[in-house]
């Protein structure tokens, strides 16, 4: 299996599409091979983005976008919004979408959702906000069916999470988690099921514990050194427009017998049925089989999406702990974290962007196989808000130096590090 994540423009708008390992060639009216799963983050293609005022703050972009129009993309399972500030949350890109859409969701922090709402160009029932992670709430993280490929084959799912920084005033520390665990055109010979979160005897270990427990009888000589393909392009791709006829979205809900619940909605495949938003019930258990190897968990993909940054501990730590490790999503195959780091006075919010010094120690202790920059373009910013900005920039030679010297044991150099340019791309394979 594998994730492609294009750069759409020169700041924090990325095109992630997770594929599974088992390849249809054929494409759904949608433009996705089955068992596809793609996020539009952070989209913001053209035009300024202003705050409040323009003489608050108006940005432009100095890189033009690789696209002129979301038209130009294959439609994208969710649309993901960090932030309710414009370059996150921009209007007019946003209603470049279709409002008549069966596939697309929404899938906006709290004040964004809000937002995006009052622009009344989606119906409310495709605009979902996300709710703060909770190990104790199941609800808090919303859950993804993917059909199989085929009639024997096993559903894959994909999950997305909202994990907020508490009492910040600039609101704009948080991190946004992805994994994808692939359909299959086969059945598995044990049917994996993570543990309950809500579990009250249950053990959990931390990042490297799980992977130390998890090593192959030869192990490489350090984690971040294990094997892995990657490859990068930045040739024009082909794009196509998605339909715009697709029967419209049910909404339906289901009893729950579980002491838990979550979110779950229904990514499209032809052969099945139109998607469906509503509540899924957890059961944990393994199917038969006459074999007497013991159940090993299905491999995910796993992405952390944090452009502002965030403290890893307690915030991503906990994260990491009660659903990367039970998911089996660790090593994390990439994080997308700016290098920058930009400093406002005390007295206008403080830390803006995290950078580098933030975005090491999380790559060091999720073990992160890639490092993708982000929200790292030198815009044209003016406005009050900006004459008292601090920033210090990040060339990647510094960056590898520094992940180099923190990494525990020297290992550092096993984490892929790249600022992608506009229209560039990057596959991680698993």
């Amino acid at each position: 299996m594998s994730i492609k994540i294009k750069h759409l423009n020169g700041d924090t708008t990325f095109l992630l599409t997770f594929s599974p390992a088992e390849k249809p060639p054929a494409l759904n009216r949608y433009g996705h091979a089955p068992g596809t799963f793609s996020v539009l983050v952070d989209p913001w293609l053209s035009g300024p983005s202003s705050m409040w005022h323009p003489k608050f703050l108006l940005s432009k972009h100095t890189v033009p976008s690789c696209i002129s129009n979301l038209s130009q993309i294959p439609e994208p399972n969710v649309v993901l919004v960090s932030q309710d500030k414009p370059d996150h949350c921009h209007e007019p890109t946003l209603r470049q979408l279709d409002p008549t859409s069966s596939l697309t969701n929404v899938l906006a922090i709290p004040a964004a959702a809000k937002k995006i709402r009052g622009m009344k160009h989606f119906h409310p029932s495709r605009v979902h906000a996300l709710p703060a992670y909770s190990s104790k709430d199941e609800d808090s993280i919303i859950r993804f069916y993917i059909p199989p490929l085929t009639s024997g084959g096993t559903s894959g799912e994909a999950t997305i999470a909202y994990v907020p920084a508490k009492m910040d005033v600039s609101g704009l520390h948080n991190a946004i988690g992805i994994t994808y665990r692939p359909p299959t055109a086969a059945p598995f010979l044990a049917q994996y099921s993570p543990p309950s979160s809500t579990c009250s005897n249950f053990s959990f270990p931390t990042p490297q514990q799980y992977y130390l427990n998890n090593m192959p009888p030869t192990p490489p000589d350090t984690p971040n050194q294990r094997p892995r393909s990657l490859s990068a392009s930045t040739g024009p791709s082909t794009i196509s427009t998605a339909s715009s006829t697709s029967p419209a979205m049910s909404q339906t809900s289901s009893a729950s017998t579980a002491p838990t619940t979550s979110h779950s909605l229904h990514a499209h495949s032809p052969s099945f049925h139109s998607p469906s938003f509503h509540t899924h019930t957890h059961t944990h258990s393994t199917s038969s089989t006459n074999s007497t190897h013991h159940p090993r968990p299905a491999k995910t993909l796993s992405v952390i999406y944090s452009p502002h940054g965030l403290t890893y501990s307690p915030y991503l730590s906990h994260y990491a702990t009660t659903h990367l490790v039970p998911q089996a999503a660790l090593p994390l195959t990439t994080l997308i974290h700016g290098f920058d780091r930009v400093e406002n006075p005390w007295y206008m919010g403080g830390n803006v962007n995290a950078g580098l010094p933030g975005g090491v120690e999380i790559a060091k202790n999720l073990m992160a196989r890639c490092w993708i920059g982000a929200h790292d373009e030198d815009k044209e910013n003016s406005g009050v808000s900006v004459l008292k900005i601090r920033m210090r920039k990040y060339g990647l030679d510094e960056v590898r130096e520094l992940v180099r010297r923190e990494w525990s044991g020297g290992g550092g150099g096993g984490c892929e590090l790249r600022a992608l340019d506009c229209g560039e791309e990057l596959v991680m394979r698993s």
